[in-house]
């Protein structure tokens, strides 16, 4: 998908004759490691990629939205006012570039006119590398673009980013943390950002995977945040939390304990279920920054720092699927097929999981024989095909024309 192809959608579906037409892309992103981390005030170490949402939009006169996508053309344009931004009483895609236009109003910036817009994405819907962020972030910098905003600089794009996830926490209803838009309003072709959650401070690590490539998985098993598991678990997160402060813990966030103190106040949270999701939390932030500490070092040696960041993944998954029970049977089959091929470093499922994708770390001379391998293992097990893509890290959301 281009540009070019973006705008001829847009003059077949609302004329292209009169007003500038604007171009705006914003990419996925998908995770390195750092799963479930953000929300409870750890590291994450995400990147945006290469695939994303494209957007062309005109401003109207008056103070109506005519939105159109490309992905679901059987549901014609959805239209709404100004005057009227409630969310769709069933799941609309449009919910979510309607939320940030209520979001960025309610946060005061003046957008005072309505567009006509198409949207064109060759993200996969539901597959866990932010198809909705992606969305709200190209809608984002299209709105700073058409009315003036002024927030394509650093402290602007965290602006777009942290609006982003309050479409999301308050319009939508997924109690998210800030990674997905945050990655995909800041990325970097060819790294990785290592973010704070808990400060935003982030730095960007050149991702250098030697002769190995990231491979991206689709499991081709759908998944819905707002509907699943999502919101419960930040919620048994925030029992445990508290389950320790009342024992006399002086602590912010789960992401500020290292193993050794949670080791020694884990007797604290008496629900095992919530005592279970606060040692994920806890042991996979410090994953994160073992292995980003991994991937800073640039010293001989390569290939056995890349093992350990492989064992590094796959502990991840594990953690997800034992004490986190985010994983399912789809995205295990997978995960377990990939680790039993020889070229295969590691891997773990990418994303907040229930479904969608995961992501190896692949030796590039075995690539075909992986393929090959995992797919047919998959499919043996599932009945469902699954979808492989090298990927590289991408530039954030931008104008494009």
């Amino acid at each position: 998908m281009t540009e070019e192809t973006t705008r001829a959608l847009f003059k077949k579906i609302f004329g292209g004759d009169t007003g500038e037409v604007v171009v705006t892309f914003a990419p996925g992103r998908v995770n390195l490691i750092g799963e479930h981390t953000d929300y409870n005030g750890g590291h994450v170490f995400p990147c945006a990629i290469t695939l994303g949402t494209w957007m062309a939009a005109r401003l109207r006169q008056d103070r109506t939205f005519r939105l159109y996508s490309g992905n679901v053309p059987h549901q014609g344009i959805a239209t709404f006012s100004m005057d009227h931004m409630e969310r769709s009483p069933g799941s609309d895609w449009a919910d979510y570039p309607k939320g940030v236009v209520r979001i960025f109003r309610d946060a005061g910036f003046p957008v005072t006119r309505g567009f006509d817009a198409v949207y064109l994405g060759d993200l996969p819907t539901g597959a866990g590398l932010s198809s909705s962020a992606s969305i709200e972030l190209a809608t984002a910098t299209m709105l700073s673009d058409l009315f003036g905003l002024g927030l394509e600089d650093q402290a602007g794009r965290i602006r777009m980013a942290l609006l982003g996830k309050e479409t999301e926490n308050r319009f939508i209803g997924v109690q998210s943390g800030i990674m997905d838009q945050f990655a995909i309003a800041l990325g970097r072709a060819g790294a990785a950002l290592f973010l704070d959650c808990a400060t935003l401070r982030y730095e960007e690590v050149p991702l250098e995977l030697g002769d190995c490539d990231l491979v991206i998985m689709n499991s081709n098993a759908p998944r819905e945040l707002a509907g699943s598991k999502y919101n419960e678990r930040r919620e048994e997160c925030e029992r445990a939390l508290q389950s320790l402060r009342n024992a006399g813990l002086a602590v912010g966030s789960l992401g500020e304990l290292d193993e050794a103190t949670f080791e020694a106040w884990s007797s604290a949270i008496e629900d095992p279920i919530c005592r279970r999701r606060a040692r994920h939390a806890v042991l996979e932030n410090r994953r994160t920054i073992a292995a980003v500490r991994l991937l800073r070092r640039n010293e001989s040696g390569g290939a056995e720092r890349l093992r350990r960041f492989g064992a590094l993944l796959n502990a991840s998954h594990l953690s997800l699927q034992f004490d986190y029970d985010v994983t399912g049977r789809d995205l295990d089959c997978l995960v377990e097929s990939a680790w039993q091929q020889r070229p295969c470093l590691g891997a773990r499922m990418t994303g907040g999981g229930f479904g969608g994708c995961a992501i190896a770390l692949v030796e590039r001379s075995g690539y075909e024989e992986f393929v090959e391998a995992v797919g047919k293992s998959y499919l043996g097990f599932t009945g469902r095909e699954c979808t492989f893509l090298r990927t590289t890290a991408g530039e954030g959301a931008r104008r494009i024309s």
